[in-house]
């Protein structure tokens, strides 16, 4: 029952905002959340901003939160290189702030095509350059390397549509060199697993909100939670037909499912 939810783990682009715009309901549900007692985590595949960054933009928008509201595919990926690949040589395509936390972590970064690169990291990248694909596919046909990539999705919601995100780059990579990534946010469940270790609440108590079932909806079916699926991102009613992914509750937005939760 959704009144009996207390962790709400929520995507942010598309769910929460779309570009700089919140979506309507999106404070009211958070503050109902912690009027509960209850905690929300941001669970997203955006890796552009750090969560220490997450926290700055979210703030100036009025939420009142800190780093533990926030689990990244940007987070996630510097656990996973910091565990398999903390002494190797790492070129990555990204954002300059992915660059800046990922050498802020300790990790051998490079943005050049080098000698005895041993791991490519591609993510979305909205600062990306026609040279910065080039020096990919370079390494990867001239260099035995780990080829990794922050996250699948496909697509950014934007206020006119969508815009290409790190799965589209990694399509573009692959259809020009035949090589694919392996993938580290959504859907695997490492970000809910996250966020149950860090807090108190259990499975039966959480729900993931999110607008991709491919993506937010098997992470939170591949972590074993419930999850709700809302329409003002990706995923519209008609996708809904054929979904191989099992949705357990069903919003127009965020506002519907706050007054779902309060009637």
């Amino acid at each position: 029952m959704l009144k009996n939810k207390r962790l709400f783990l929520f995507d942010i682009d598309g769910v929460i905002k779309v570009d700089d715009t919140l979506i309507d309901g999106a404070k009211d549900l958070t503050n109902y959340i912690n009027d509960i007692g209850g905690k929300y985590v941001f669970i997203t595949n955006n890796s552009t901003k750090s969560c220490k960054k997450y926290v700055e933009y979210f703030t100036n928008l009025g939420f009142n939160v800190d780093e533990s509201n926030f689990a990244t595919a940007l987070s996630i990926s510097i656990n996973y290189l910091k565990k398999h690949h903390m002494n190797d040589k790492i070129f990555v395509l990204g954002t300059q702030s992915l660059v800046d936390e990922l050498k802020a972590n300790k990790l051998n970064i490079t943005t050049s095509v080098e000698p005895n690169i041993d791991v490519v990291l591609i993510g979305y990248d909205n600062e990306l350059t026609y040279q910065k694909l080039v020096d990919v596919c370079n390494i990867l046909q001239t260099q035995k390397v780990t080829y990794l990539a922050t996250n699948i999705d496909l697509r950014c919601p934007a206020k006119f549509g969508f815009v290409p995100d790190c799965g589209a780059i990694a399509n573009m990579i692959k259809d020009t060199t035949d090589i694919e990534p392996k993938f580290l946010g959504k859907p695997t469940p490492d970000m809910v697993f996250y966020a149950l270790h860090n807090t108190k609440y259990t499975k039966e108590q959480t729900l993931v909100i999110g607008d991709r079932l491919y993506t937010d909806i098997a992470a939170g079916n591949n972590a074993n939670v419930d999850t709700c699926v809302v329409f003002t991102g990706e995923t519209k009613p008609h996708d809904l037909k054929n979904c191989k992914q099992k949705v357990d509750f069903v919003f127009d937005s965020v506002k519907e499912l706050l007054q779902a939760i309060i009637e």
